[in-house]
């Protein structure tokens, strides 16, 4: 639990759970910030996926992520297009899966890389490939694309998804930063 921090890893019950929920519902309002685009929307869900993982290390940033899933499968519309457990069967079923693989990995990445920043931006970097590793071959299917085909759709999206994983290890350089401190 917030491994960047040495100090909190020995965090209450509560605490962990308040944090997994904090990093749900910011996985929920992310996908809120939507821009259209066919068949796949640009949301800032990328940057939440990150930032859970790095900020809460592995297993909670991919239980808050196993959480998000949870609320889609019951039915609720957090995801980008309000569609509920339905989200699951169209184009963006594999990324929303892919979620809490790039969460975990991510954690564990940054959990291993001691003080070195620059392993933060890598594993934002790792994290949103993992995601599009998942989400590209659903999306080739569920569209009858081959697989060139539906990552070229999602050409655009690659910028602004490693400025997603630049701005993730950079927002948890700083709170780090403030944390320490005191």
């Amino acid at each position: 639990m917030l491994r960047t921090v040495p100090q909190t890893r020995n965090l209450s019950l509560t605490y962990q759970i308040a944090a997994i929920a904090a990093f749900t519902v910011l996985t929920i309002i992310a996908a809120r910030i939507t821009i259209p685009f066919i068949p796949v929307p640009f949301t800032m869900q990328t940057f939440a996926v990150l930032l859970a993982g790095m900020v809460l290390g592995s297993r909670a940033g991919a239980l808050s992520q196993v959480a998000y899933l949870a609320l889609i499968v019951v039915g609720l519309p957090v995801d980008a297009r309000g569609l509920g457990a339905a989200a699951f069967f169209g184009p963006t079923g594999g990324f929303l899966v892919g979620f809490v693989v790039a969460a975990f990995v991510v954690g564990l990445m940054v959990e291993r890389s001691g003080e070195r920043r620059w392993v933060r931006w890598i594993a934002g970097l790792v994290g949103a490939a993992i995601i599009y590793a998942f989400g590209i071959p659903v999306l080739a299917l569920v569209t009858n694309q081959s697989l060139v085909t539906a990552g070229a759709v999602l050409g655009n999206l690659v910028v602004p998804d490693v400025l997603k994983a630049f701005l993730a290890a950079s927002v948890t350089e700083g709170g780090r930063a403030l944390l320490m401190r005191r």
